[in-house]
């Protein structure tokens, strides 16, 4: 991506303004009184702070303010605001799970920190500024990756300006289901250069079915140093998390809709819950070489352990209502992943054509172990027309064949690329990534390796932009992916994932259009066409009369997108979507024509702010809200039952006054308004997620 260099200056401290000449991912964020719509792009999603007018990909933005408009409690509920995002297989409420134009999974690497990966189940938290979306093959920037793009969740950084914002909030569902959240962000100067941060964060509350309870702790400090030619954030995040561990409903096996019982009502028993926690130490450090060349340094380290009762359902007799269930677990699970990424960028001139580059290298160890894997059978029989809970004792048979399940991957790569401008209104870019990995996984005691392979591979990109106006551009690109064929479980016949595997490999064609007004509002229509290859499937050799897996599989992904957010008048501010989506398993021996599960060919959301001005003095009323669709779509990749269609609505009021001569916020927000029963994901017939109810959440906010 384009890049450039460019002054900026900093929320001032003690009435004297600093000159920060490097503008990359460890540069100062925009004033906390930011209230735009508009979002202002992170260096760390596109490696660079090109501006959107100059990428040959759509780049989505959900800014600070709609953030603390909407209130969102996951990245799911901050990424319904962007296009082409469905929800997939959150383990059973516990994941991040981000579909993207119709590819992805949870751990699948895609969801990023300041631009570094994590292994966290839940990413999104109290220390988040914005959260950024890169559509498209993206392995150029960031490696191995699905095709459908990335997530870079952003967090706050250190200011210079002195400020302390504390922030009560009561929220409460139907049945007296309620909850408390108590939120301190501490910012400002340590003298000089130096700054610092720390944003602590409890929450407490009901959930919203017939039992269980849900807790979060984030104790997130940073430091940061904003010299004149060198810049640099630490970042350090705690968290410790206690959630439901809840796969929703299951449906009827008659009619394949959800079984006729109270949306509240639970399936499992009083052990299903998730506990746990995750640490995340992160640098980054950009320094002015001169010249017009800048040097980028960022590593980080991240990991999180847990256990969770999962007691699940796998069959449903509808003649007596009752269920068949086994009472299952996971304790001891760690996943870890450490990161370091070096890289230069700046411009020089040669046969008579400017030339801006970016050339780094990149290292990554991830790894995912599952220590015991309990399988047990329950005790009594479950009825859910008059349901009895706590009958089941937490397992305890550890099944040897399942456990230390492993999955290790390093991954090492060189990438580069190079952005021409031909004139004021062209540039063509083109690079490439050489992606060296080795990646072994398997499960069982004795431990049986059923991914073992390495090998090298190369990831080309490129890429077109015609600026029709200063704030008008068209682009065309061609990108590539590259995710290496693994599996934990045993394969038939002792087949082993080896280097003889071709990796999955996605490929892209995206055209678009952008607007770009400063200070006003923004807008990409994009058009893409995703062909993944190489999908692990298996087929029936009827020579042999066994089953063989090879990489033969194929999907596709086509569509329209569009995406809006800046401010239409003075006083009304929007952020807006449309997608349309076609993907489908094209090559497979059981699911070709079929689908792509949980993908919705159809999603849409508007949300909008309009504020009214002061009431009664010296304060401030804004009123908001907005709705989101979700278009039907297949709960399986069989397309054996669908998800039903669905639109949720949601409003907030926020009033800013002032008491005792300091600044104070009220605000309340009503999720879901009417109350719709609706359905956001799938695993099978026995796991159908279901959304959230009616929630009321009121907040007090102090700035000090």
């Amino acid at each position: 991506m384009p890049y450039s260099v460019a002054a900026q200056t900093p929320p001032s401290h003690g009435g004297r303004d600093q000159e920060i000449v490097v503008t990359a991912r460890a540069s100062p964020t925009p004033s906390e009184a930011d209230d735009r719509y508009k979002p202002t792009p992170d260096a760390s999603t596109l490696r660079s702070a090109a501006s959107p007018l100059d990428t040959p990909q759509s780049v989505n933005v959900v800014p600070a303010q709609v953030i603390r408009d909407q209130r969102p409690r996951y990245l799911d509920d901050v990424l319904t605001n962007v296009s082409g995002i469905t929800q997939g297989n959150t383990l059973a409420g516990t994941q991040d799970t981000v579909l993207k134009r119709g590819f992805g999974g949870n751990r699948d690497g895609s969801v990023m920190h300041n631009g570094t990966p994590v292994v966290q189940g839940r990413a999104f938290n109290a220390a988040t500024q914005s959260v950024e979306v890169l559509k498209g093959p993206s392995s150029l920037l960031y490696g191995i990756m699905d095709p459908g793009g990335v997530i870079n969740v952003v967090s706050k950084k250190p200011l210079l300006d002195t400020h302390l914002t504390v922030a009560l909030t009561g929220s409460s569902y139907a049945a007296g289901r309620s909850g408390l959240e108590g939120m301190a962000d501490l910012t400002g100067s340590l003298g000089g250069n130096f700054a610092a941060r720390l944003v602590v964060d409890h929450q407490d509350e009901d959930y919203w079915r017939n039992f269980g309870e849900r807790r979060d702790t984030l104790i997130a400090p940073s430091l940061a140093w904003y010299g004149p030619r060198t810049q640099a954030v630490l970042w350090y995040e705690y968290r410790k998390f206690d959630y439901p561990f809840d796969r929703g409903t299951a449906l009827d096996p008659r009619t394949l809709t959800p079984l006729a019982v109270p949306r509240r009502q639970r399936l499992d028993d009083l052990n299903n819950r998730m506990a746990g926690s995750s640490h995340l130490v992160q640098l980054a450090v950009d320094h002015q070489l001169g010249g017009g060349w800048a040097a980028h340094l960022a590593s980080s380290y991240n990991s999180e352990t847990y256990d969770a009762g999962q007691l699940r359902v796998s069959g449903v007799n509808v003649a007596r209502g009752t269920l068949t269930r086994s009472n299952d677990a996971t304790l001891g699970s760690l996943g870890t992943d450490a990161y370091a990424q070096a890289y230069v960028d700046g411009a020089f001139g040669m046969l008579g054509l400017d030339h801006q580059v970016i050339v780094g290298i990149e290292f990554e160890y991830r790894r995912y172990y599952r220590r015991d894997l309990i399988r047990q059978p329950v005790r009594s029989t479950f009825s859910y027309g008059n349901p009895v809970y706590g009958l089941e004792a937490f397992p305890s048979a550890v099944s040897a064949s399942d456990s230390d399940q492993t999955d290790r991957l390093y991954n090492y790569s060189l990438f580069a690329q190079d952005s021409i401008p031909f004139g004021d209104r062209w540039i063509v870019s083109a690079g490439g990534r050489l992606v060296g990995f080795d990646q072994r996984a398997g499960r069982g005691r004795p431990f049986v390796a059923n991914t073992d392979l390495t090998a090298w591979e190369f990831v080309p990109q490129a890429g077109l932009v015609w600026k029709a106006a200063d704030v008008v551009s068209l682009y065309a690109s061609y990108t590539r992916s590259l995710k290496p064929t693994s599996t934990i479980a045993p394969l038939a016949s002792g087949v082993t994932i080896g280097s003889g595997f071709a990796p999955e490999r996605g490929r892209s064609f995206e055209v678009g259009a952008k607007l770009d007004i400063p200070d006003r509002i923004t807008a990409t229509l994009a058009l893409y066409d995703i062909d993944k290859r190489n999908v692990l499937v298996s087929q029936f050799n009827t020579a042999t009369g066994l089953t063989e897996y090879r990489a033969a599989g194929r999907a596709i992904s086509r569509g329209v997108e569009f995406d809006v957010s800046g401010r239409i008048t003075r006083t009304l501010s929007v952020i807006g979507s449309y997608a349309h989506t076609h993907a489908r398993t094209t090559e497979d021996p059981v699911f070709a024509g079929k689908q792509l599960a949980n993908v919705a060919p159809h999603t849409a959301s508007l949300s909008a702010a309009y504020a009214v001005g002061p009431i009664a003095g010296d304060d401030n009323l804004r009123l908001g809200g907005g709705a989101r669709y979700v278009a039907q779509r297949p709960g399986d990749s069989a397309n054996s039952f669908r998800l039903p269609g669905y639109t949720v609505a949601d409003a907030f009021v926020t009033y800013d006054t002032v008491l005792a001569g300091k600044a104070v916020t009220f605000q309340f927000n009503l999720k879901n308004v009417f109350d719709r029963t609706y359905y956001t994901s799938a695993v099978n017939v026995y796991g159908v997620a279901i959304g959230d109810p009616r929630r009321a959440i009121g907040t007090m906010s102090f700035r000090l």
